[in-house]
């Protein structure tokens, strides 16, 4: 490995993004933890992504709520918390901080003032570059789980595999029995119409052909999502020539996954 496990005690990794994203980093995160089995890594992140901690107990140690920062969409920026955060990243003493925001061309410069003995990530050759022993050109053309499998590779760190992951537990269980759906295991399948973004957003039409074919499987429709998707979740349910089960705003993201 680029940076041996003796020197790396304490580890951030900087992706303040959504739970797809966070998702597809899993096996990097696995792949990290298995490197440095005795390091303390943190996840910098939204702060949702505390209950995304909680759940990946096993590769993160710690959750950092990140604040914003100017030029990212995710989140509005607090630029009196922006300070604090930069002060506290300092004070952490972190032997490495691992960018896997994005490209880096808007936080590799906020990652190197943080203090570290050593940051890692994604550049591009236009932009600002904190070490390219230890920065790999963005690789835009593959998929995000490739990606990041990518970057454990360039610092030396034998990638493992690519199988997803999402630990449920208990209190998942609790939660679907709490939510009363009439449905038996294996007789239904679950769409998900909504996105955060509308310009990746599959048409609702298309959706209502899956689940029409689904129907005349005598497959059982769920419709999933927030409660912010209500409108498209109603969309597709006039479409639907059998009545679905509408589950969006009435499931916790536990509940979905068991």
């Amino acid at each position: 490995m680029k940076l041996p496990s003796n020197e790396i005690g304490k580890i951030g990794i900087l992706r303040a993004l959504q739970l797809g994203d966070l998702l597809c980093a899993v096996p990097a995160f696995r792949a990290i933890r298995k490197a440095y089995p005795n390091a303390e890594i943190s996840l910098i992140s939204l702060p949702w992504a505390k209950t995304f901690v909680d759940r990946f107990s096993s590769y993160i140690d710690r959750f950092i709520s990140f604040p914003g920062y100017p030029g990212l969409p995710e989140q509005e920026v607090d630029a009196r918390a922006i300070i604090d955060f930069i002060q506290k990243m300092q004070e952490e003493k972190f032997d490495l901080i691992l960018q896997m925001q994005g490209n880096g061309t808007i936080v590799n410069s906020m990652i190197s003032i943080f203090g570290s003995n050593y940051t890692a990530g994604f550049f591009i050759e236009t932009d600002f570059c904190p070490n390219k022993e230890l920065f790999m050109r963005y690789p835009g053309n593959i998929h995000e789980i490739e990606r990041h499998l990518e970057l454990v590779k360039y610092l030396g760190i034998p990638p493992g595999d690519t199988a997803l992951e999402f630990p449920i537990n208990r209190k998942d269980e609790q939660e679907l029995a709490a939510c009363q759906l009439p449905i038996e295991a294996g007789s239904y399948v679950c769409i998900h119409p909504g996105s955060r973004g509308s310009w990746r957003q599959w048409p609702v039409e298309y959706f209502s052909e899956v689940g029409n074919e689904c129907s005349r499987n005598n497959k059982q429709v769920v419709i999933t999502g927030t409660k912010d998707e209500l409108g498209i979740v109603e969309q597709l349910q006039s479409l639907m020539k059998d009545e679905p089960i509408i589950a969006a705003g009435k499931t916790p993201l536990g509940a979905v996954a068991f």
